[in-house]
């Protein structure tokens, strides 16, 4: 979709949004013909960007992330997540990014109920629309993979570490390593045969999509689970998984998020126990281990 830069777009937002909004069109006379597009979708709405991946922003303003990522510099902010976080607390306010459906007098059982509700409603939305298809064919690269690497930071560090352990426990040789750098360096060392399974919320992690670049470099295949459909790192995948929640447009890490994700890991989980040669046989050794380490 393309969209004229002849003219500043109109604004959509609070009147609290004066901010990054009016730096923005401020600088609108020295962008690029391409940021001039980009800016004028965020000015066009400023709060639907929150919702958007870098890779989606891009796409509505016919060019790309890059450029994107250049007029977030422009206007002084470090990238998209800048751009979108800062648009948050502009327009937001604080007690509902942080609270969501919440309310200020709720009580403590309220609030439990309220974010539960919330959370199985996410867990519930993405089992309507997560990809199977997708899911069989990388429970079946897994499968038959020499080995697994996992790449993941942040909160998705201990969903990747977790799946690396219980995939070992159905007999795949699947890693992960909490150091970025050991990353990096374990996806450069990967090749054909192998998989790299990278895990990310937004899709644009910095060190993620360049570990994942290392690893497709390498000759291996690249997998993803994501919360955007269209973001850098499924642009890199060979196969993505795309499982989000709604909790995700306010909150800087979105707990629903990570558990949508291990909702699906687990499922991907149950299908390798189904379809793998030796499974039975590993999960038994696996609970005979555990015996000893428990009363």
């Amino acid at each position: 979709m393309k969209i004229s830069s002849a003219a500043p777009a109109d604004v959509n937002t609070t009147s609290n949004a004066t901010g990054i909004v009016e730096r923005i069109r401020a600088e609108l006379p020295r962008f690029s013909p391409a940021e001039r597009r980009v800016a004028d979708v965020v000015l066009r709405d400023p709060l639907d960007v929150i919702h958007r991946s870098v890779s989606e922003l891009a796409a509505d303003a016919d060019t790309s992330p890059a450029t994107v990522v250049r007029l977030c510099a422009s206007v002084g902010l470090r990238g998209y997540q800048e751009l979108k976080i800062t648009l948050a607390s502009e327009s937001i306010p604080g007690e509902r990014r942080v609270l969501g459906d919440v309310a200020p007098g709720d009580t403590v059982a309220d609030i439990t109920h309220k974010v539960m509700d919330g959370t199985a409603r996410a867990v519930e939305t993405a089992s309507r629309a997560v990809d199977t298809a997708a899911l069989e064919r990388i429970a079946r690269l897994l499968l038959g993979a020499r080995r697994v690497v996992f790449g993941a930071v942040g909160t998705s560090a201990p969903l990747a570490l977790d799946t690396a352990y219980r995939f070992v426990t159905v007999g795949i040789d699947a890693s992960f390593a909490p150091d970025v750098h050991t990353q990096h360096v374990t996806a450069r060392m990967l090749g054909a045969g192998d998989v790299f399974f990278a895990i990310s919320h937004t899709g644009s992690t910095f060190e993620t999509l360049a570990t994942a670049r290392a690893a497709t470099a390498a000759g291996a295949t690249t997998v993803a689970l994501t919360s955007f459909s269209r973001s850098p790192l499924t642009e890199l995948a060979d196969v993505t998984v795309v499982a989000g929640s709604a909790e995700t447009n306010y909150r800087v890490e979105a707990m629903a998020s990570r558990i949508v994700h291990l909702a699906v890991l687990d499922a991907l989980f149950v299908v390798l126990s189904q379809l793998g040669p030796t499974s039975e046989s590993r999960l038994a050794l696996t609970e005979d281990v555990l015996i000893e380490h428990r009363i």
